[in-house]
Order: structure tokens, then sequence, then C-alpha cells
């Protein structure tokens, strides 16, 4: 699947701000059945989802559409998978996550709706990695979903932590989650921020993530999207001197030198492949925006 830069939530009991969906530039759009629908309103929305998401599709989106069901541990889990993937989507969202066994029935329903109605994209499961079990699982459940987000308010929780604006009693859960994602050549999708008028705020966290390597960010609102959608692509100095190494190196390569002074920096392989990377990720991004 294509990366996921920006992860954007609306309620499935609010129409009208999923029917706002086209007006925004996220990479994957969720339509929510957890936290954002209120429990009395869960039953309705999910009987109303597959009018509400073919109302969706009339309009074209730039992203991917998605479901987020309920919680694996709730009575809402399993009718919630039968009521998403009837439905025109291009995949679904699992809120906290914590063992392979609560994915079975996901994947059973993903693997259904491919043989039933095969896709060139393939449908696609996000894994919510939320909570102490969850984060510690990450190693078991990463291979098995296209892609995970890490959920540090539900971790802090449960944790007894205190949220800083540094988020440093997060950052051993917040890189556990990262580097099991890259082991299992996932996309990984870094936390949300909820203070949602600290726009500063939101930008240094996205920054943050990103130097740690994550893909992309939760989104909670529509203005936060322009700035993960930036944040999370590599901008055009960076390619630039990607490219610039690269020709660099190849042209030291053929004189039979492995190892070269970059302008100021040592340069070998492991940089040569970051910078190869860094260019294929800048040219999927290119393609996606004049498809």
């Amino acid at each position: 699947m294509h990366t996921i830069r920006s992860l954007f939530f609306a309620p499935a009991n609010r129409a009208d701000l999923v029917a706002k969906f086209p007006r925004f530039t996220a990479d994957c759009y969720v339509i929510d059945l957890e936290d954002g629908t209120p429990p009395a309103a869960k039953a309705e929305a999910r009987a109303g989802l597959d009018a509400l998401i073919a109302g969706t599709r009339t309009q074209p989106l730039r992203g991917a559409l998605t479901v987020r069901v309920n919680e694996p541990g709730s009575d809402h889990y399993l009718d919630d998978l039968a009521a998403a993937w009837r439905c025109d989507i291009d995949g679904i969202v699992i809120p906290k996550l914590e063992s392979t066994e609560q994915l079975f029935p996901a994947l059973h329903w993903l693997r259904r709706r491919e043989r039933e109605a095969p896709r060139a994209e393939p449908r696609f499961i996000v894994g919510g990695l939320e909570s102490i079990r969850g984060v510690l699982a990450a190693g078991a459940l990463c291979p098995q979903v296209a892609a995970v987000y890490f959920g540090a308010e539900d971790l802090a929780s449960e944790l007894g932590a205190r949220r800083t604006r540094d988020s440093i009693e997060m950052l051993h859960a917040r890189s556990q989650v990262l580097l099991h994602a890259k082991a299992a050549r996932i996309v990984a999708i870094d936390q949300a921020v909820v203070e949602i008028r600290d726009d500063t705020h939101f930008e240094n966290d996205a920054v943050a993530g990103r130097n740690l390597g994550y893909d992309g960010k939760i989104c909670l609102l529509p203005r936060q999207l322009e700035v993960a959608n930036r944040v999370f692509r590599p901008s055009d100095d960076e390619i630039a001197q990607a490219r610039r190494l690269i020709a660099r190196y190849a042209e030291a390569t053929a004189r039979g030198i492995g190892t070269i002074d970059f302008e100021g920096r040592m340069i070998d392989g492991p940089l040569l492949k970051r910078a190869e990377r860094l260019v294929a990720l800048g040219d999927q991004f290119e393609r996606d925006a004049s498809a």
C-alpha cells in the first residue's frame, strides 16, 4: 500500500462531517464507529454505514476511505466488521489491538472480500497500538497488518503517565511501535496531538515523529492535514541533495571507491540506500499528485 502521511477521522454518526471529506487532502479518511461515535448512537451509525459510504463515493477522494470499528473487546466488534467489509471501503482501522487472535475475524473478512471482489489496489487493515499489551505485542501484530498507528493518550492513561509537550514519557513505547513496524516493512503512523488549538505544538510533534522515522500522523482537524502532508513528505531540497549524492556515489564506485566525502559528510552504502528511498518516496508523491 502507499504510505499514509495523514490519517483523518470523522464520526460515523455525523454524516455532515463525513460529507466534507472531498474538501480535504488526507492520505487516509476514517469513518469512526469507535471513540467518535457515542455509545447510544453506535448501532444506528453501523446500520447507516453502507448509505453513508455510498454517498461519500459519489465525490472523488484524494486518499483511501476506511472505517474504524470498535475495539476487539467490545460487543460491537464483530458486527462492525461485518457491516464495514460489506461496504465500498479500502480498508478498516482496528483500535486497541493486543493479540493476533483479535485479528482473525478481520483477516477472514479481508480475504473473503478480496476473493469475491478483487481490486488492483488490495484492501488493507490498520491496527491501533495504544495499550501496554498492544505495544508489547507489536512484534507479533505488525507483520499481520498493512499499517499501525501509535495511540499515546490511551497508553498514558493506562500507565498513569503525565503528558508533557515533548512526549518524553512516551518515547520508549513510541519507538518500540516504530521499530516493529519498520521491521515488518509496514506504514507507521504517529500519535495524535489533543491540544487542538495549538498548531505550533502539532507541527513540532509531527517533526519529532518524522525525525524518529514515522511515515505520517493522526490528524484530528482539517488544518492539521496540510502540516502533516508537508512534514512527512521529503522537501525539494532533500530530494535534490539525495539525487546529487546518488550521482556522486555512482561516479565514485565506477572508480572503485566505496566511501566518499560528499558535501562535508562521509557517505557509504547505508546512507546511499537512505537517499535512494527518499528519492523513491518523492517520486511516489509526484505520481499520486498527478494521478
